[in-house]
C-alpha cells in the first residue's frame, strides 16, 4: 500500500471515529475501490479493452468515469446518431473506430467489455448479443424495459460465464455500503418502514434534452432506433428526448425509482416486494410525453431469514414546485432513524424506557388533583421513576470524502471482477428484482390496482 493510500485511509478512518460509527475502512472492499492512478502500475495482461454502445449523457458519464480506471481503454464507440460518432473521434482520438452497427462492435476481438448506454428498449438484446459474443457487459439500468424481459438475460449471463453487472451505482456507494453497517449493528432497531424520493425540478432533469440542429433522417438512423417499437414517421423529439415515450423508455419509475430500491435492497439485503401499488399522473410537462411526471408507490417487503417485513413508500417528481428537488432515503426504525443522502447520512437514535410516561396528551391530565397524587405515588413504585417513556439519542453523522465518486467505486467494482472472474452484487439476478418492482409501478397505474411480484421466484404472480 503506498504512502497515499495509508494517508487516504487514515483520513477517512479518523472522520468515522468523530461520527461514531467505527474505523472498519480497510475491511470494506470498496474502500480499495478508490484508488489513485499512481498506485497501480498493471501488466499488459491487466488491460480492459472497452466499447460503448449508446454515446449519449449516460454513454459520456460511464465512459469518462471507466477511463479513469488504471488499465481501462476505449477501442469502439457506436451510436446511431452521426454528430455522436463525430465527437467520439473529435474527443478519444480521430482513429478510433465507430460504427452505427453495435454488432460491428461486438465482432471485434480487441473488445472485453461493452457499456450498454442505449434507450431502455435496447437494453436486453444487446446485453444477450454481448453475452453471447463473449464480452463482459455494464448495462445501464433499469435492465430491462419489460419485466418479462429480465430472465433472458439472467439465462444469458449464466451460459456466458461473463461479468454482468448493472449500473445503478448505490449498489457501491460508501453511504449506502455505511448504512448498511448501522443498520445491521441494531443501533436503530427493527426496521418497520421506508420512505425514498427522487425529485427534479428544471427541463433537464425532466428530460427535456438538447436537439442538434442537424437532426434529419440523414444524420439519425431512426428506423434502428424504432427496433421493435411501432413504426412511425422520424421523429428527433423521440430520438433524443426518448424517456418521455413508453415505446422506448420506463418513465421516472424506471429512470430514478429503480435507483432507491437498488440502495434500498443492497441495504437490508431484500430481494423485493410482494405488493406494489402506484399512482402516477401527468401534472406540469405538456409537452406530448407519455411518461408520468410524477408517481408515487406503496411496496410491501415481507420477513425473510434476512429481514422482518418493512414497507416502503417512494416517489419521483419531476414537477417539484418547491425548487429544491434532490434525492433522500429515511429507514425507520423502531429505536431510531438512518436519513440517508447521496454522498452522506445521518442517525437519530430514541432511548425508549419501560414506563409508558404520562402527562401532557394524556388521561393524566383529567383526573381530579387527589387521583393525579395517587397516580404518580403508583407509577413511581410501579417504574421506580418520575421520567417520561423516551429520550432522544445523540445524532450521528457520516459523509463520504470530498470529491467521492460512487459511478468510479461502481465501475471498479465491474473491473475487478472482469479482472479476477469474481461475482458482482448487481448481477442480472439483483437488476431484475430492482427493475421489476419499479416497472410495475408503471403497470400497477395503468391497470389501476396492486401488482402482485414473486421476489425469489423473479416473476409477476397472477
Amino acid at each position: 500500500m503506498t504512502n497515499q493510500r495509508r494517508k487516504f485511509l487514515k483520513k477517512v478512518g479518523g472522520s468515522l471515529a468523530l461520527a461514531g460509527l467505527g474505523t472498519a475502512f480497510e475491511a470494506n472492499a470498496h474502500a480499495d475501490s478508490i484508488t489513485l492512478k499512481s498506485d497501480i502500475k498493471p501488466s499488459a495482461n491487466d488491460r480492459i479493452r472497452i466499447g460503448l454502445i449508446g454515446a449519449g449523457i449516460i454513454g459520456h458519464y460511464d465512459t469518462d468515469t471507466a477511463l479513469k480506471v488504471v488499465g481501462v481503454e476505449l477501442v469502439a464507440v457506436c451510436d446511431l446518431y452521426t454528430g455522436r460518432l463525430e465527437y467520439a473521434k473529435e474527443k478519444w482520438g480521430k482513429d478510433m473506430f465507430t460504427t452505427r452497427d453495435y454488432r460491428e462492435l461486438l465482432e471485434r476481438e480487441d473488445v472485453d467489455a461493452v457499456l450498454i448506454c442505449t434507450p431502455d428498449h435496447w437494453h436486453q438484446r444487446i446485453a444477450i448479443d454481448a453475452l453471447k459474443a463473449g464480452k463482459h457487459v455494464y448495462c445501464e439500468k433499469p435492465m430491462v424495459q419489460k419485466i418479462e424481459e429480465g430472465q433472458a438475460i439472467i439465462d444469458a449471463q449464466k451460459e456466458s460465464k461473463k461479468v454482468f453487472q448493472v449500473g445503478s451505482q448505490r449498489a457501491s456507494a460508501l453511504a449506502v455500503l455505511e448504512a448498511k453497517k448501522v443498520l445491521q449493528s441494531g443501533m436503530i432497531g427493527e426496521l418497520t418502514y421506508i420512505q425514498a424520493f427522487c425529485d427534479r425540478t428544471d427541463a433537464r432533469g425532466a428530460w427535456q434534452y438538447s436537439i442538434p440542429r442537424d437532426a434529419s433522417p440523414d444524420t439519425v438512423d431512426f428506423d434502428t432506433f424504432l427496433g421493435d417499437a411501432p413504426k412511425v414517421p422520424f421523429d428527433a423529439t423521440r430520438f433524443f428526448r426518448w424517456r418521455n415515450y413508453k415505446d422506448y423508455g420506463t418513465g421516472a419509475a424506471g429512470d430514478l425509482i429503480v435507483h432507491l430500491l437498488t440502495g434500498i435492497h443492497t441495504i437490508t439485503d431484500s430481494l423485493g416486494p410482494t405488493r406494489i401499488f402506484s399512482l402516477g399522473d401527468l401534472k406540469y410537462w405538456q409537452d406530448g410525453r407519455e411518461a408520468y411526471d410524477i408517481i408515487n408507490a406503496l411496496m410491501d417487503y415481507p420477513a425473510t431469514d434476512k429481514h422482518n417485513s418493512f414497507q416502503v413508500y417512494t416517489r419521483a417528481n419531476l414537477a417539484d414546485g418547491e425548487g429544491k428537488g434532490g434525492f433522500g432515503m429515511k429507514m425507520y426504525g423502531t429505536e431510531g432513524v438512518i436519513d440517508i443522502g447521496w454522498h452522506e447520512f445521518k442517525v437519530s437514535t430514541v432511548k425508549r424506557g419501560k414506563a409508558p410516561g404520562f402527562g401532557g396528551y394524556d388521561a393524566f391530565e383529567s383526573f381530579s388533583r387527589p387521583q393525579k397524587i395517587e397516580f404518580q405515588k403508583w407509577y413511581k413504585e410501579t417504574y421506580g421513576t418520575e421520567q417520561s417513556g423516551y429520550q432522544i439519542g445523540r445524532q450521528k453523522v457520516y459523509s463520504a470524502p470530498i470529491g467521492y465518486d460512487d459511478r468510479l467505486d461502481h465501475l471498479v467494482v465491474f473491473f475487478n471482477a472482469v479482472r479476477n472472474n469474481t461475482e458482482v452484487l448487481e448481477d442480472a439476478s439483483f437488476g431484475l428484482r430492482a427493475a421489476a418492482p419499479s416497472l410495475a409501478c408503471n403497470l400497477s397505474v395503468e391497470q389501476g390496482k396492486p401488482i402482485l411480484w414473486d421476489p425469489v421466484g423473479m416473476k409477476l404472480v397472477g
